[in-house]
């Protein structure tokens, strides 16, 4: 099997890589957070009217509703770019 060799990266490079990892284990702590505070609130039976806008939300709904809005649309695809960030590799050797 002929691999190519592994592209080396500057000191820099590694640091910054670290601290992206780091921080991505950061925001994954905060999404537990988030989602355990999302799981204490309690679900109405009038739920489904609430989100269908045929009722008011009422602060437990609207909290829950944001908190899974944040957690799906903005932090669960940065962890997933910072991780993609942190371990990426050039295809081609530095000259």
């Amino acid at each position: 099997m002929n691999r190519e060799p592994e592209t080396q990266i500057t000191e820099a490079e590694a640091t910054a890589q670290a601290e992206l990892q780091k921080m991505a284990g950061e925001v994954k702590a905060f999404c537990a957070r988030l989602a355990a505070l999302e799981e204490s609130l309690p679900v109405p039976p009038t739920e489904g009217l609430m989100l269908l806008g045929e009722e008011e939300m009422d602060v437990a709904t609207e909290v829950r509703a944001v908190i899974e809005c944040v957690l799906n649309d903005s932090l669960r695809p940065a962890i997933r770019d910072l991780e993609k960030a942190a371990a990426y590799r050039p295809a081609r050797k530095r000259p």
